[in-house]
């Protein structure tokens, strides 16, 4: 079995393994008591903070350890805008942070605060200029993920975090995909990060706050960790956290480099392979072993399972994965496909075997998902495509009595709709792609759908085919054939 979900978690790195047995033993005291086994414990506590800053460029006094990145971002976010409530009630993010930061903005908000998204482009990176521009003189905190957790695209937080410093506005940014490959450039004020990410245990999380940032913890506090994370803290999980750290770090330039070939092979070949593919995230500026992918007329959960029986555990931003009608906020904010979405994110040591086994894989994989969903006859245009159940033509009657439910409208017609409400992706698109090809160019198709998928899966077909998308008003969506063979 091949793990190819690294951006979500990752085993023990073996020396966090060694580290955190040996801890284990020596770091079980009370780190503030006086004692020979409590000065043990707080030698190695100290040994874990002066390690992990060395690895985030900070000063161990800043830093923080918490009991996960999730809490690490709330205390983070929570405290800063706490000491700056007098400086305003503006809090600004960008719209693919992590669910963790959106959650702190609605809460922020409950409480009468005010919450800036700022947009991203279709390759999932923000604009500095927009960034600045949403600052404004109420801002109490800005906040920037340093690389994306779906698709890999890397921020420009050196330069947001120059902006942020002029403007006397502190920058939290949350480094967890990121803190394995390096650490943070520029002037940032608050980071977190999450040490499964790297190979450390779960249950540890890392916060720096800058000297000199204002920041009152959230909620009741005590004397440990400056009151970041009250209570007895896990000593050895801490020490395995940091010393992994440390570990992958001096890894990181040559293993990312390696990744890095290997992703570039999948983003290169995949669409060639699998007909209807659209590669997301920047090409360029991204994570060394993170790629995404969505694939037409496929059922998200389908393939994720057809590839783990396949053998390759991967992760998803589809819909049809999360338990919901709604995409990944991540897709929704790009405007890229969500249907068929699949994130392979290589764990450092993938051997370059596997990649290639990867590839043969998926194709058969991906057509034998949209076979069993009707889709293998549904390309973009096919005029030889059955036509969808449900279809009317341009004079909205149903087909007459005696008609087949498949029957094709009238020859000529220029306007189909299809009845896609009650089917969840990717079905709605399937059906679409069917009947663009029963039209002439021109000719128009009104997709019904009450999928929320559909709201961002019809315009990115339509940007994928070459159709015109003509707009949304309720479930009703208009799609233009293009002209020749469209």
């Amino acid at each position: 079995m091949s793990y190819f979900d690294a951006a979500s978690s990752l085993p023990l790195h073996p020396v966090a393994r060694q580290a955190l047995l040996a801890a284990v033993d020596e770091g079980w005291a009370d780190p503030a008591r006086p004692h020979r086994e409590g000065r043990r414990a707080r030698m190695l506590l100290d040994a874990a903070r002066e390690t992990a800053a060395e690895a985030l460029d900070c000063r161990p006094d800043e830093l923080r350890f918490t009991s996960s990145g999730t809490q690490a971002l709330h205390t983070g976010i929570g405290g800063a805008l706490t000491a700056r409530r007098r400086a305003g009630r503006r809090l600004v993010v960008s719209a693919v942070e992590h669910s963790a930061v959106l959650h702190a903005g609605e809460a922020h908000e409950r409480a009468g605060g005010l919450v800036h998204q700022v947009e991203v482009d279709r390759t999932g990176r923000i604009d500095a200029q927009e960034w600045a521009q949403a600052l404004g003189d109420d801002c109490a905190l800005a906040c920037l993920q340093s690389a994306n957790h779906e698709a890999g695209t890397v921020q420009p937080v050196a330069r947001v975090a120059e902006i942020c410093a002029a403007a006397g506005v502190p920058l939290l940014v949350d480094a967890a995909q990121s803190l394995p490959w390096g650490p943070v450039e520029g002037p940032w004020s608050l980071l977190t990060g999450s040490a499964h990410k790297w190979g450390g245990p779960p249950g540890v999380g890392l916060l720096a706050v800058r000297k000199g940032v204002r920041f009152a913890p959230p909620g009741p506090v005590d004397e440990r960790e400056s009151g970041a994370a009250p209570g007895f803290g896990n000593i050895p999980a801490v020490v395995a956290a940091a010393a992994s750290l440390r570990a992958v770090r001096a890894e990181a330039e040559a293993e990312g480099a390696r990744l890095r070939t290997l992703v570039d092979r999948i983003r290169a070949r995949v669409p060639g392979l699998v007909p209807d593919t659209e590669v997301v995230g920047d090409p360029v500026r991204r994570l060394p072993h993170l790629v995404t992918f969505s694939c037409l007329y496929v059922d998200g959960e389908a393939l994720l399972h057809a590839l783990d029986a396949a053998g390759f555990s991967v992760s998803s931003g589809s819909s049809c994965t999360s338990g919901t009608l709604t995409p990944s906020h991540v897709l929704r904010a790009m405007g890229v496909l969500s249907e068929g979405n699949v994130r392979v994110s290589l764990p450092p040591g993938t051997p370059e075997s596997e990649v290639d086994r990867f590839l043969r894989v998926l194709p058969g994989a991906v057509a034998e998902v949209r076979a069993r969903l009707g889709a293998a006859a549904a390309p973009a245009a096919a005029g030889d495509a059955a036509e969808p159940a449900g279809a009317t033509g341009a004079d909205g009657e149903a087909a007459a009595d005696g008609d087949t439910a498949g029957a094709a409208p009238p020859e000529g017609a220029g306007e189909i709709t299809v009845d896609a409400r009650g089917t969840l992706c990717p079905l709605p698109v399937i059906e679409l792609a069917k009947a663009v090809g029963r039209i002439p160019a021109g000719g128009l198709v009104r997709v019904l759908a009450d999928d929320e998928a559909a709201r961002l899966d019809i315009p990115a077909w339509c940007e994928m085919t070459g159709h015109t998308f003509e707009g949304a008003e309720g479930t009703e969506y208009r799609v233009r054939r293009a002209g020749g063979t469209g």
